[in-house]
């Protein structure tokens, strides 16, 4: 699978990486496995991870039993730990009585590993400067608990500050910047501000909700209850998401592909994105979504882009 390059950080980003956001807490292990062993013999590079409370009702720890069970398909699929990039996150939930180095320092303790590749900050909260952010994430890349620290879902004034700030202090610059970007949802991605924020500390996009929640992938229009967003197809965001999924099945058939694979193929065709994040519940998903990538071969980015523009 081809890679793409994230900031100076020397690290690469498989242009689908694999989240494990909700996911493998409420699936068998038999069926976490098999999306592990997928995803690897599809050349998946990079796997996502966080810390969340239990929503399950029968994890044997309220919080962080995501990274317990991540750890152990990690280990089981036989993943080479010096050839994958691992990411998780800094929530700071507890700050200022548990600092990043101890956030982390708990998160690899729950993944037994020994570090993470790159560890991203969420908006500072609970009164944390962002000056006390940026170097306290440089002292945990500095002491080798993470090899590189990127933002997720920060505005673009607090990214191009923060850049700033690291760029005074002599700390490295966030490697990546996670964002939503979709048909459906094409700000801040596509905002002058955040362009000229990333620019600033030269990190591409790690794109997230790439499927709007699995509503782009039509599946709703059959059935529902097909997943998680059951129960929420009234909102107004659902409702702009479902009226694309329409349009998208119209623009998949075309081009014989799935609404899925179109709509990540439209995510990877901006340029600043260099991976899209996906989750997956089987192998048939994970493969919809590597499907892109041919796509995107095929039609080109051009035209992807293009037929985004018309939706």
């Amino acid at each position: 699978m081809p890679t793409r390059p994230l900031g100076d950080s020397g690290l690469e980003a498989s242009r689908i990486s694999l989240g494990s956001w909700r996911t493998y807490e409420r699936i068998s292990r038999e069926d976490g496995l098999a999306v592990m062993h997928a995803a690897r013999d599809a050349g998946v590079t990079l796997l996502d991870d966080a810390r969340y409370n239990d929503e399950t009702g029968h994890a044997p720890i309220p919080t962080g039993y995501s990274e317990v069970v991540f750890g152990e398909l990690f280990r089981a699929a036989g993943w080479p730990r010096d050839r994958t990039v691992v990411t998780n996150k800094l929530w700071w939930e507890f700050w200022p009585e548990q600092n990043a180095a101890a956030e982390l320092d708990a998160s690899l303790d729950r993944m037994c590993f020994d570090y993470i590749d790159i560890i991203y900050a969420n908006p500072p909260e609970h009164g944390l400067g962002l000056e006390e952010l940026v170097g306290s994430v440089a002292d945990v890349v500095a002491t080798g608990r993470a090899r590189a620290w990127a933002i997720v879902n920060w505005p673009a004034p607090m990214l191009q500050e923060a850049s700033a700030i690291a760029a005074r202090q002599g700390a490295p610059q966030p490697c990546a910047a996670q964002l939503p970007y979709s048909v459906v949802q094409r700000s801040p991605v596509e905002d002058t501000d955040m362009a000229a924020a990333l620019d600033a500390c030269g990190a591409p996009v790690v794109a997230s909700y790439v499927l709007a929640g699995g509503l782009l992938t039509g599946k709703y229009d059959t059935d529902p209850g097909a997943g998680r967003a059951a129960g929420t197809l009234d909102t107004p965001a659902a409702r702009t998401a479902l009226r694309a999924a329409r349009r998208l099945k119209q623009v998949a058939d075309s081009l014989d592909a799935s609404p899925a694979a179109v709509a990540v193929g439209v995510a990877l065709a901006h340029p600043r994105v260099a991976t899209a994040l996906l989750g997956a519940t089987s192998p048939a998903q994970l493969h919809q979504n590597v499907a892109a990538l041919d796509l995107l071969d095929r039609v080109g980015a051009d035209e992807l882009r293009a037929l985004a523009a018309s939706m």
